[in-house]
């Protein structure tokens, strides 16, 4: 019911991307269930329904990619504070995200079973009634059972890899009040703080806090009225000034009536560290956040596109091989071949986030200015959020191209499941890059107001934006490009 509730009271442009999920899902289950229909029709050809059957795998996975990342992007489902008091906490959170792609790509499912028994005209009332009663076997029953688990597999891997990916990672219960806080929180009275902090009445202050009335200080912080100061502080008007010291005095820093400090620097983690929970607390000014790593995986993206490369070349020229032909009116070809297109996609996948990190340092190289370093920056940021979506998109570029470049002269008819096929992995692959897309906007907003605040031109900040977008064309379509001439030069040669 929760999840119902969220779903109706979305933002438009969040309803708009549930229903492309949906719309999604439910290709990727007509073609499932036209799986079905053919293996009905062709009792005969069990090894070529089978074929049909594993040629939908692409198709549904590019699904499940997309119904992925429209849960990480939906607001409705992000922790937020105080959404715990009520029993709403991160993994609560998640589990509602999961249903909520359940009943999307469960809402495409049934559309599709519709619409497939419209077609073999078990139902009635729409034009194309029985325009493919032939093909889908339409004087046979249809399998319930086979045809509802096929229509399960969309939404049972779309709510269990929604679940995976937005599970909490590493969450750490917050503190309980009355404990001692660390730098960068609010401490609470009666709580013990350390250096940062902006503690309350009563509490007794380490070096760099900022005091209250009635609160002792030490050296380096700032007294206010009626408070006693020690050796390093500078006395109000009301303050009588510290006596001299000799010798034997307090060291410099430190007071006769101040605790001991303690030997343990203080933290600087946030109580919530988790990319799931709660948001952290304000970034200090004076400790910025450690910048991410370089994404890894690079040498092993190249090992295996190189793999990859070498399958399709081997398989090319080893004599006659078994052939896989997929479903629609294309030639047979070796099944090498097809393993050394999947190592290829999986390489440039896997190279994705790495690149753009690239990308972004090469923006910055060579005595940036402003512009360029912004650009640069911001790019490295979003390498490991958009880096992986990109790298789709060039395999899925890639396949095309290569497919394209194969069969330029054969000039194959594409049957309407092929063309439908090739559609949703397309589609979702693009669809999803723009989702990640619009996740890196929403994630550096803050960003984006404080270099507003500052006096920051609007007309640099998209500049910006238009420079990482041509540093990312700028390598990746002639990466791609290069990828689809090495896969198809062993067919074509």
């Amino acid at each position: 019911m929760l999840a119902l509730r969220l779903a109706r009271g979305a933002h438009p442009l969040v309803q708009l991307r549930r229903l492309l999920v949906t719309a999604a899902a439910a290709g990727t289950g007509f073609l499932l269930l036209c799986t079905l229909g053919y293996a009905m029709a062709h009792p005969d050809a069990s090894a070529r329904s089978v074929l049909r059957l594993a040629w939908c795998v692409a198709p549904m996975a590019a699904t499940v990619y997309f119904a992925v990342a429209v849960a990480r992007t939906d607001p409705g489902t992000r922790p937020r504070p105080g959404l715990s008091a009520i029993g709403l906490g991160p993994v609560r959170l998640m589990a509602v995200s999961a249903v909520t792609t359940a009943l999307s790509t469960t809402l495409g499912s049934m559309l599709a079973l519709l619409f497939f028994l419209h077609l073999r005209g078990d139902l009635t009332g729409m034009p194309f009634d029985g325009a493919a009663a032939e093909f889908l076997a339409a004087d046979q029953p249809l399998p319930l059972p086979g045809a509802l688990t096929l229509l399960a597999l969309v939404p049972l891997a779309a709510s269990v890899a929604s679940a995976l990916v937005l599970r909490p990672r590493g969450e750490k219960q917050a503190r309980m009040s009355g404990t001692s806080t660390t730098a960068g929180t609010s401490p609470t009275i009666g709580t013990p703080t350390t250096a940062r902090t902006s503690p309350t009445i009563g509490t007794p202050l380490t070096a760099g806090a900022s005091a209250t009335i009635g609160a002792p200080l030490t050296a380096d912080a700032s007294a206010t009225a009626g408070t006693p100061t020690t050796a390093g502080t500078t006395p109000t008007a009301d303050t009588p000034p510290a006596a001299d010291t000799d010798s034997t005095s307090t060291a410099p820093g430190t007071s006769a009536d101040s605790p001991t400090p303690s030997a343990t620097p203080p933290s600087t983690a946030p109580s919530s560290a988790t990319p799931h929970d709660f948001p952290a607390e304000p970034l200090d000014p004076q400790r910025p956040a450690v910048p991410q790593p370089a994404p890894g995986g690079l040498p092993w993206s190249v090992a295996v596109l190189a793999a990859g490369l070498a399958v399709e070349m081997y398989a090319s020229r080893s004599g006659p091989a078994p052939g896989l032909a997929l479903p629609g009116r294309f030639a047979d070809g070796p099944a090498g071949v097809l393993a050394g297109w999947t190592l290829t996609a999986m390489g440039l996948v896997l190279a994705g986030p790495a690149i753009t990190y690239l990308c972004g340092w090469l923006l910055q190289a060579v005595r940036p200015g402003a512009l360029r370093l912004l650009a640069g920056r911001v790019l490295q940021e979003e390498a490991r959020r958009i880096g992986q979506p990109l790298g789709v998109v060039c395999a899925v570029a890639s396949g095309a191209y290569a497919t394209a470049t194969l069969y330029a002269g054969a000039r194959p008819s594409f049957g309407p499941l092929s063309t439908l096929g090739a559609l949703l992995v397309t589609g979702c692959t693009v669809a999803t890059l723009v989702t990640a897309a619009v996740e890196a906007k929403h994630a550096r907003a803050e960003t984006t107001a404080a270099l507003l605040r500052l006096g920051a031109p609007a007309t640099m900040l998209r500049s910006a934006a238009l420079l990482r977008a041509g540093a990312l064309v700028a390598v990746f379509v002639p990466l791609t490009w290069a990828v689809a001439e090495l896969a198809a030069m062993p067919l074509t040669g």
